[in-house]
Formats: C-alpha cells, structure tokens, sequence
C-alpha cells in the first residue's frame, strides 16, 4: 500500500503499477468505508459516481489513474485531516475528491451518477433496516 507519493504525477503518462496498487486498495476496502461514513458525508454521490467511473471499461488509463488515486485517499485511514474530527474529517476527501472530478469531468457520465444513486438507495434501504 502507498501512501506517499514523493515524485509528481503525470496524468498524461499513468503508471499501471501505482494504478494497479490503488486500485487492489479501492476494491478491498471502498465500500466497506462507505457504508461506516455515508450519512456523515454530502458528497457521497460524487464520490460512487467516481468509482463507478474509475471502474468502467470504457474510461481512459489516465482518467482512471486520478480517480483512483482519489478513492484510495478515501479509503486510506491515515490522512492529512483525520476522518473522526467532527465537521473537518471529510474536508481533505472532499477537496481531493473535487479536483481529480474537475480535472476529468467528462469522462464522470449520466450512467456513472445513475449507478450511484441506486446504490446509496440501497445502501439507505439497507440501513433502515438495521
């Protein structure tokens, strides 16, 4: 697991092994954050339409390389604003998660957003059960 990168990423050249490193972390542990934090965020929407994204075939290497590294900041414990501080934890995620979005808000679709709403639906249906 990475947690620092201490060279300056190039989107335009994607390095499969760090790819491939973040994206064994997002699979492994993604929604498995997801479901502790989804009603202490707002911006869980974009994130899961983010990892759709990441996930599609169809979205470029390079595209996939930003989210990816987004996600894994996500699931990663440690990060530069813990997760646990009341109204501040998610602040870091949130900035991390809105520039790779920005940076690739194209390639983020109508399907991707679609697929995100019916699982946090279900994520809700899920936990109002419990």
């Amino acid at each position: 697991m990475r947690l620092f990168q201490f060279r300056k990423p190039d989107p335009a050249r994607a390095d499969q092994k760090l790819l491939s490193s973040d994206e064994k972390l997002v699979k492994r542990g993604f929604l498995k954050k997801l479901r502790r934090v989804v009603g202490k965020i707002a911006f869980a929407e974009d994130l899961v339409a983010a990892y759709y994204c990441a996930f599609d075939p169809k979205t470029p290497l390079r595209v996939k390389a930003i989210l990816m590294a987004a996600l894994a900041y996500f699931v990663v414990p440690a990060d530069l604003v813990p997760d646990f501080l009341l109204g501040l934890g998610f602040t870091d995620d949130l900035s991390v998660l809105i520039a790779a979005i920005s940076t690739v808000r194209e390639h983020v679709r109508t399907e991707h957003f679609q697929k995100a709403q019916a699982l946090l639906e279900k994520e809700n249906d899920h936990s109002s059960d419990n």
